[in-house]
């Protein structure tokens, strides 16, 4: 029955909020940085959810690198994604570099109990105000191989691998966390370009989750992709035969507002075809969604989509005292943070 996740206020873990994770349509939550103070307050609160909330949940963060980093001291400055291309020359160190990347962070992550970061992106382009150096290139070609490596990355360390934000976010320009965009571009043009990261990554079994975009492509269907049977049942699931897990981008961000009010957006989310929402920023939403909606499946949809979230869960254990101690870990952790130290004076 799990479908939803939410956020938490603070740094430490409130009865009340035990009790919305409790809750049967909650799957899980993801954490900020207001829920964020050091390494080990943050380890504490994973800790404290796990203990105290009495069902497995799916514990997520965004820490991609670049600016979209919830945790900063004590971790890796990782770097953002477009600095792998534009300060290597070599693309098979680039790939090699970005492989030790998306082990590192994944690593970090589990060494926290966090089960899922949201990465990587594979919108192409860096002009997008909600993209911008978050993307690893401008061309469907690198973006794949740089991609595909940071996914090895990740799979390495025992975390899944999420894509976003299908079938591409980087051509519009506006922020769909501010309003609804429109990508007015012909449906030939986005097969041939955008969803292509997609598409070969799915191809290639790489892909365990895909989070559609806020985005309305006018071309092609009337609803953004992220409510759209056609993106993410025609497209996504028949024609390029996804079979992982379907994640909602955030239902709170002012680009959802075009589905509705929040029970709204988490129906049409829901019947369009995605397996978990995110609800993020809106206590009062959270409490609605949880008040009135009605999920109501058949029993193979159910089990089907209870078997995708299961398989999110982080596959393997680390702690931080073992991670300190492997020294692949420290010179790569420092060559990162040199990456993006380099990569911010670059852009400066």
């Amino acid at each position: 029955m799990s479908t939803l996740l939410i956020d938490l206020k603070g740094q430490t873990l409130t009865q009340e909020e035990v009790e919305l994770l409790a809750h049967p349509l909650v799957a899980g939550l993801i954490l900020f940085t207001r829920n964020f103070y050091d390494r080990e307050q943050i380890r504490a609160l994973v800790k404290s959810v796990r203990q105290r909330v009495k069902k497995p949940l799916l514990i997520t963060v965004d820490q991609e690198g670049g600016r979209v980093q919830r945790f900063r001291p004590g971790f890796t400055q990782l770097p953002a994604m477009q600095a792998f291309a534009a300060l290597i020359a070599d693309p098979n160190e680039q790939q090699a570099v970005v492989q030790q990347a998306g082990w590192l962070m994944a690593a970090e992550m589990i060494a926290l109990d966090i089960d899922l970061s949201f990465a990587p992106v594979l919108d192409l382009g860096h002009d997008c105000k909600a993209i911008g150096d978050r993307s690893f290139h401008c061309e469907a070609e690198p973006t794949i191989q740089l991609a595909s490596a940071f996914i090895d990355g990740m799979h390495t360390a025992g975390m899944a691998a999420t894509g976003k934000h299908f079938p591409g976010h980087g051509h519009v320009l506006a922020d769909s966390h501010l309003e609804t965009p429109y990508d007015e571009r012909a449906k030939e043009v986005i097969f041939a370009r955008d969803i292509q990261p997609f598409q070969q990554l799915i191809a290639q079994n790489k892909l365990d989750a895909v989070m559609p975009a806020h985005v309305i492509y006018s071309q092609c269907d009337s609803q953004p992709a992220s409510g759209s049977q056609y993106w993410l049942q025609q497209v996504l699931r028949q024609q390029l035969g996804f079979d992982g897990a379907i994640f909602s981008d955030d239902l709170g961000m002012k680009g959802a507002g075009f589905m509705g009010d929040f029970v709204a957006r988490s129906e049409k989310a829901l019947s369009a075809g995605c397996d978990l929402l995110l609800l993020c920023n809106e206590p009062d939403g959270v409490v609605q969604v949880l008040d009135r909606l009605k999920l109501s499946e058949k029993r193979p949809h159910f089990e089907a989509r209870q078997a995708r979230l299961q398989r999110l869960f982080k596959r393997k254990s680390l702690n931080w005292t073992d991670l300190e101690r492997n020294e692949v870990y420290r010179k790569t952790s420092e060559k990162l943070t040199a990456l993006q130290s380099e990569w911010l004076a670059h852009k400066a």
